[in-house]
């Protein structure tokens, strides 16, 4: 772990399977707080740009924070603190293909690319989280609903900055009906749990996006 020069973490470093250590990968989305500005609060990352100087991975972070709008930062140089969305980014295709000893072919050779595409985040799942908590998660996830948002998503899902360098629009529509399909269900399930333990779940979906709440009304229809 490097560190400033007050010792205090200035970049979060994670070791893979492969031995090989790795940035922990920002996306957007991401609620992160500058620790060495805390007076300009919580901040929202809106793009992430991939670059690499010299032979070192790195991101370009716009992040608009509540106290002072947007910022440019380089993640290698900002002391941030993930508020909210810990552990969503290594999940990304981008994260994996860095952390993957050969690239993106040899990332291939361990998970095929619609695994890695479909996947959902680790925060809307991870049985660990209250169940309130992975529906509050659940539910963001509906922001990208429509077919409009299916670039959105792919930026989101993949960590790259542009997935069709990658992945051809029939590929990522492929991967976000999967995807979209699993978080559907994963919303279903979550609710049917909260109603067989008898809670209220109504107030906890106030608010919800009416996508969500099309998904429900369609699964009760079904049942």
């Amino acid at each position: 772990m490097r560190v400033t020069n007050s010792n205090r973490p200035r970049e979060i470093w994670t070791r893979d399977q492969t031995d090989m250590l790795t940035p922990t990968m920002y996306t957007q989305g991401m609620q992160v707080r500058h620790r060495q500005r805390p007076e300009w609060g919580a901040g929202t990352i809106s793009r992430v740009e991939s670059l690499t100087r010299g032979s070192v991975r790195d991101q370009r972070l716009w992040i608009k924070f509540g106290a002072v709008g947007l910022k440019t930062l380089l993640a290698s140089g900002a002391d941030l603190e993930i508020i909210e969305g810990t552990g969503a980014a290594e999940h990304t295709f981008a994260a994996r293909e860095i952390a993957s000893e050969g690239g993106w072919l040899g990332q291939i050779a361990k998970k095929r690319p619609e695994q890695a595409m479909s996947e959902l985040p680790p925060d809307a799942t991870d049985p660990f989280l209250t169940p309130e908590r992975r529906l509050k998660n659940l539910l963001g996830l509906y922001r990208f609903d429509g077919a409009a948002k299916l670039i959105d998503w792919a930026v989101a899902q993949s960590g790259l900055d542009d997935p069709l360098s990658r992945f051809t629009r029939i590929e990522l529509e492929a991967f976000y009906k999967e995807w979209s399909r699993d978080r559907d269900v994963a919303l279903h399930r979550l609710v049917g749990d909260f109603r067989r333990r008898r809670v209220d779940v109504q107030p906890l979906l106030a608010g919800a996006p009416e996508a969500a709440l099309a998904t429900l009304r369609r699964f009760d229809r079904n049942r």
